[in-house]
């Protein structure tokens, strides 16, 4: 009997379990050295560089839930992270921005998490990380996701 779908090779699974494994092995780096989960990194690298996102921006931006994009705000709240701009009529349209501990945590996170993508990509050609680059742009506007 002949198999309708072979999972190994099935390009959306393989990429999601890529996905997955890199984002576990990340979260190594930045968790012990800044004490941060993935959704909280999530929420820091959105809001990096001055950029300022409602909590469903960055839901959006990142694919992850709702709720876990909630927890992670409040959580980087509380360390004084992130701050909210006030918003009386719904907190959750209120702006969010990272505090002046929040940007520097992020300027020391960005070439933490650039090194750990050099070390991931250095078994690649240069040619073959271009070519990478290019088919997760088309793969992304054939989705409508990124912002190729």
């Amino acid at each position: 009997m002949s198999r309708l779908l072979d999972l190994e090779h099935f390009v959306p699974f393989r990429l999601n379990r890529l996905a997955g494994e890199i984002s576990r092995r990340l979260s190594f780096v930045y968790g012990e050295r800044f004490g941060i989960d993935i959704p909280q990194w999530r929420v820091i690298v959105t809001l990096g560089d001055g950029r300022n996102a409602r909590a469903q921006d960055i839901a959006n931006h990142t694919r992850m839930h709702k709720s876990s994009v909630s927890r992670a705000v409040s959580r980087l709240i509380a360390r004084g992270l992130v701050e909210r701009s006030s918003n009386d009529l719904d907190r959750r349209e209120a702006p969010l921005q990272l505090t002046a501990e929040g940007e520097r945590i992020f300027a020391e996170l960005a070439p933490v998490v650039l090194d750990f993508e050099q070390c991931f990509l250095e078994g690649l050609e240069i040619g073959d990380r271009r070519s990478l680059q290019l088919l997760l742009d088309r793969l992304e506007r054939k989705l409508g996701i990124g912002d190729t």
